[in-house]
């Protein structure tokens, strides 16, 4: 290697993209190619980053496969970066494997992380965990562990464990400090103001707050039954009730434990369930089968009584029944919640992350955009989806599974 390519990566090491430019901008060998790419990724021209990449990887020779392999997890990281969730995971995967084999244990590691980074944002947390079981930060420099603790915070805030989500991003800004990197120090700092904003809200006795993410553990274990709005479940302590594809089914938990401890009228279910404004007797005949039905869904944690104007729930263990709602709430709030990390998301990206058909999520994006609520740029496969600014809207914390969002 030679001495302006060492002193390029050096400049990048320490997030000088401008000064590694300086010195190979005008080179088109492999390693000048693979800084260039690196270098722009840092200015924020990830689709030109993302061609240099690839172009390096083609220019190094079949005996090169450790720098190859080098020049395939920075473009994973590119592409995590545009959001490209259905990207090259097998040849991340090979080149985590190459990278480990030759004992290059820094970029192996790294690229465990971004695997685990795609994981962490998919909501596949327990493979991500698995992943980090046996990973120790502690010989890796300050940037690497920095890194690695972003996505222990990450973890635990959608684990909903607000302690061990403190105590890793406190861990993570420490170590960003010492790796002096102004990017990474902002990124930390914005992982930080994302636990201390409002996580959901508590819909109880007719009255609504926000909740900032303690406040929802600390609700979750509590003696309460939990109509969960974020997740579409009912929560007793450690029973999880999933009505995630009864959508009927949970309209009417979430009316009567709106509702509680007083009984919902009829016509209020009606309206909740079926969108009856005007009933007649077959969708009093439906109810009743509906009410059917969630009475022996829910037989464990509590009962759904008639009574003279409608049905009222009663808690079998629980003191009380409350609703967990989003902070802002909307048909779609699913993807608001993706959106609102701040990146720009592609309608197969969020499809990916949230379990659902691309149609479902274009059909989701085309309303939220007549409303205001998204714009979008670029076209065809390019077109990207970034989110207009909501008001006490947070990141997807409380996002740790693929919801439905039909």
């Amino acid at each position: 290697m030679d001495s302006l390519i060492s002193a390029a990566a050096r400049a990048l090491s320490a997030g000088d993209a401008l000064g590694a430019l300086k010195r190979v901008a005008l080179r088109d060998d492999a390693p000048a190619l693979a800084l260039r790419g690196i270098a722009m990724a840092q200015l924020g021209d990830l689709a030109r980053a993302k061609a240099l990449l690839r172009n390096a990887a083609r220019a190094f020779g079949p005996k090169e496969a450790v720098a190859r392999a080098r020049c395939v997890v920075a473009e994973a990281e590119i592409a995590l970066a545009l959001r490209d969730l259905g990207g090259r995971e097998r040849e991340l995967g090979a080149a985590r494997a190459i990278l480990e084999a030759q004992g290059d244990r820094l970029n192996a590691a790294y690229a465990r992380y971004i695997q685990v980074r795609r994981l962490l944002l998919i909501g596949r947390l327990d493979e991500a965990e698995r992943m980090l079981a046996d990973f120790d930060p502690g010989p890796f420099p300050p940037l690497w562990r920095a890194a690695y603790e972003l996505v222990i915070a990450g973890i635990a805030m959608r684990r909903i464990r607000t302690e061990a989500a403190r105590d890793a991003l406190a861990r993570a800004t420490k170590a960003s400090r010492q790796a002096g990197i102004r990017a990474l120090m902002t990124e930390v700092e914005s992982a930080c103001r994302i636990l201390d904003a409002p996580a959901a809200r508590l819909i109880a006795n007719g009255e609504e707050r926000l909740l900032m993410l303690d406040e929802v553990e600390a609700l979750l274990a509590s003696r309460t039954l939990v109509v969960d709005a974020c997740r579409n479940a009912v929560r007793d302590r450690g029973a999880v009730i999933s009505l995630a594809k009864r959508p009927v089914l949970f309209a009417l938990a979430r009316a009567l434990s709106e509702a509680w401890p007083e009984d919902a009228p009829r016509k209020a279910l009606l309206a909740r369930a079926f969108g009856a404004k005007f009933a007649d007797e077959s969708h009093r005949a439906r109810l009743r089968v509906e009410i059917a039905r969630l009475r022996r869904i829910l037989r464990m944690v509590a009962e759904v009584n008639a009574t003279q104007r409608g049905f009222v729930l009663t808690p079998r263990r629980a003191r009380k029944a409350v609703v967990l709602a989003w902070p802002v709430e909307d048909e779609h709030a699913a993807v608001l919640a993706l959106l609102a990390d701040g990146e720009s998301w592609s309608s197969s990206a969020l499809a990916i992350a949230l379990g659902k058909s691309q149609r479902t999520v274009q059909r989701a994006l085309d309303s939220l955009a007549e409303g205001g609520k998204v714009q979008w740029f670029g076209r065809g496969r390019a077109r990207r989806w970034v989110t207009s600014s909501i008001p006490g809207f947070t990141a997807p914390l409380l996002l740790p599974t693929p919801l439905a969002i039909d």
